[in-house]
């Protein structure tokens, strides 16, 4: 009777489990599939604003970008938590469970299915960015590209992945409390970051974006899409997580996996 009961229990915990998985799927589809489409925008957005200002330097474009991602982030940041905690980056999903916010036990069967919940949302977001954005402006959209050989984007893509992960680690469990302040910090390193990184792959920093759009050009099953825009970024986020943890090992307290996983969405 006692085995019984026990039986009974772990499987009312493996369902509940399920069930909490399956909405975090739901929920990560969701926020990614409006991240991709509202981050298509930000050239389009970018080229709008100054050239109705006269703002034709490219500092003055990089204050636009930077201001736009400021707005993004601060905004899915809300998103993402009333999401209860959904995230539109495989990768920060993966750092995330490699510095213990998350269970061990449930990680693959998470990734299992957030990962595809997340690459689905991509591509219907660019699908649907496609279909509303003016002809005009088409032009201007699209994903990430390999401008290099593939074994020098793999670096960089993994180069890029890690120290963004690692600053976003920093910022959102040690850095400023203010959320304005944070994600001002946070945008203008993933703008100085793409800047950098755009001679390389793009850059993606985000697989499930990297792979919305190669869906798009029918590039999704290639091993370029793979080698440089899936394992390279995870690689990179896992040792971001890692180089985290021996430089600032986790204090005593427990930080509450839904508040900081809400906030790591970018």
């Amino acid at each position: 009777m006692h085995k019984t009961c026990k039986v009974a229990v772990k499987v009312k915990n493996l369902e509940m489990m399920a069930q909490g998985v399956i909405k975090s799927a739901m929920a990560d589809g969701l926020i990614t599939f409006l991240w991709v489409f509202c981050a298509s925008t930000l050239g389009v957005l970018t080229s709008i604003i100054t050239s109705t200002l006269g703002m034709v330097d490219g500092v003055s474009r990089l204050l636009i970008t930077t201001t736009l991602v400021f707005i993004f982030l601060f905004i899915f940041g809300f998103v993402g938590e009333a999401l209860g905690g959904a995230s539109f980056n495989p990768s920060a999903t993966a750092a995330l469970y490699a510095v213990g916010i998350g269970s061990d036990t449930d990680f693959l069967f998470s990734a299992a299915l957030r990962f595809p919940a997340q690459a689905i949302g991509a591509v219907g977001g660019a699908l649907a960015i496609l279909q509303c954005m003016p002809t005009k402006y088409k032009h201007m959209l699209g994903g990430p590209s390999l401008k290099v050989d593939i074994h020098t984007g793999a670096i960089a893509e993994c180069v890029l992945t890690f120290t963004l992960m690692f600053l976003v680690l920093f910022m959102v469990l040690r850095g400023p409390r203010s959320a304005l302040l944070r994600n001002l910090l946070l945008s203008i390193s993933t703008v100085s970051l793409v800047v950098f990184g755009s001679k390389y792959t793009g850059p993606s920093m985000n697989p499930a974006n990297a792979f919305g759009w190669a869906y798009v050009r029918n590039r999704h099953g290639t091993f370029e899409q793979f080698y440089v825009y899936w394992i390279s970024p995870f690689v990179g986020a896992i040792l971001a997580a890692w180089s985290f943890l021996v430089f600032f090992p986790p204090p005593g307290k427990q930080i509450k996996a839904k508040e900081a996983s809400s906030r790591l969405t970018n």
